[in-house]
């Protein structure tokens, strides 16, 4: 959760409380994966410096939340963190990787980057804190 409060920024609204991200985690085939400051994926919980919370259903997967704290961001870290989130999707014989995002979050790069194409866009779809309803965008990635 220290992750999730220093990651997203309040004025947007996208963070999930403790209780969403509990409730989500005893969902079946909802996956999660942490990372520390070294790129590893076995941490101690004292060290967790990003986290994917993933839902497959079928050979799909979606990425509910990804998140790198701030002081770690531009070293690398989002990238191995979505990279084993696509390493662990396709180990469970996953084919296709969904996600979306508010329109202007800056992380868009990184998933052009891997490879994500935009497929939808909603209007006004998020109520953020700032300046009224903001658009969502929809990618999809093929693995």
């Amino acid at each position: 959760m220290a992750v999730m409060e220093g990651a997203f920024d309040p004025r947007f609204g996208e963070a999930w409380t403790r209780r969403q991200v509990a409730d989500s985690l005893t969902l079946r085939n909802v996956f999660f994966t942490l990372i520390d400051p070294a790129g590893a994926d076995h941490v101690d919980p004292e060290r967790v410096t990003g986290f994917a919370l993933t839902r497959q259903v079928l050979d799909e997967e979606e990425i509910l939340l990804i998140a790198v704290l701030p002081e770690h961001r531009g070293k690398g870290i989002g990238k191995q963190l979505l990279q084993e989130v696509i390493d662990r999707a396709r180990n469970r014989s996953v084919t296709r990787v969904f996600l979306e995002m508010r329109d202007g979050n800056p992380a868009e790069h990184l998933y052009r980057g891997f490879g994500f194409e935009k497929i939808g866009h909603r209007a006004g779809y998020y109520r953020g804190a700032v300046g009224g309803p903001l658009d969502a965008i929809t990618f999809a990635k093929d693995i």
